[in-house]
């Protein structure tokens, strides 16, 4: 697969091709998806929660941001690299905006960022300094305890409305594409028929340009909480532990090594002279 591109995102809108998006936070997960020849890879500040532990997406540092872009990065050449960034590193304007995106350019390698919310000066001003912005909006999760917590937004024809107002606004500010989060499904369609750019739905509804989920969601790798708008593809968490458990009791039961897995040389006699 070539490199993905943000022309090449405008051309499958043109075709209505449909986008496929999913996270990744190393060099394991990026090398698969690469070869599932998926379009993108976000590296979410969701791995705070399936990678770090934390609770929220909160706590997540630019420098840790970096750190996992850069192992993203080198695993999946093909697909264009989204790099988050993470709470309080620009929400205090367009130049805290400007230096953390560079830092992730710069130093994660990633090809474009992504920040929640509806601010299209900070965005205006990063895409002038020629920064790739995708915009988020809808459920914002870094700050959706003032939504009310992770519930569906846009339910009545007035938060709708104001949905699709900061689509348009952000367009107009220049970001190249946008994340919509758990909204409904005929809102998602009202977004992307009022925008050019690609529009993503995370829980948005069939008629989005694209769709994202979370990595560890999609194969049953995290079972603190499972969203309304995940599907299952597999269980692979329920695989790894089978599988650990069975090497436990092979272990213990000393099945394991056997004869296939170990060395011959020495011979014991030999090496009873010696000791």
């Amino acid at each position: 697969m070539a490199k993905v591109t943000i022309q090449k995102l405008y051309e499958m809108k043109s075709k209505g091709e449909k986008i496929s998006y999913v996270t990744a936070y190393d060099f394991g997960q990026a090398s698969l998806v690469e070869k599932a020849e998926i379009e993108m890879i976000l590296v979410g500040d969701s791995l705070s929660m399936t990678m770090l532990g934390n609770l929220s997406t909160v706590p997540l540092t630019t420098d840790e941001m970096i750190h996992h872009i850069k192992a993203v990065v080198k695993g999946a050449p093909s697909p264009m690299i989204v790099g988050d960034l993470v709470f309080g590193s620009y929400n205090e304007g367009p130049e805290q905006a400007i230096r953390s995106a560079n830092r992730l350019l710069k130093e994660g390698g990633c090809d474009v960022v992504k920040l929640e919310g509806c601010m299209p000066d900070i965005v205006a001003a990063m895409v002038k300094a020629g920064i790739g912005v995708q915009g988020h909006i809808g459920l914002t999760p870094q700050t959706a305890g003032l939504l009310g917590g992770f519930k569906l937004q846009g339910k009545n024809l007035d938060a709708a409305k104001k949905i699709v107002d900061e689509a348009k606004a952000l367009e107009q500010a220049g970001a190249f594409s946008l994340v919509v989060e758990c909204v409904p499904e005929e809102l998602g369609r009202a977004i992307t028929e009022a925008v050019k750019m690609p529009v993503i739905g995370i829980g948005a509804g069939r008629y989005c340009d694209g769709q994202v989920l979370v990595y560890h969601d999609l194969l049953g790798m995290f079972d603190r909480f499972t969203p309304k708008f995940v599907k299952k593809y597999a269980n692979i968490g329920d695989q790894i532990v089978k599988a650990l458990k069975e090497y436990k009791d092979e272990v213990r039961g000393v099945k394991f090594p056997s004869d296939e897995y170990v060395f011959g040389g020495v011979s014991k006699e030999d090496l009873e002279k010696i000791l």
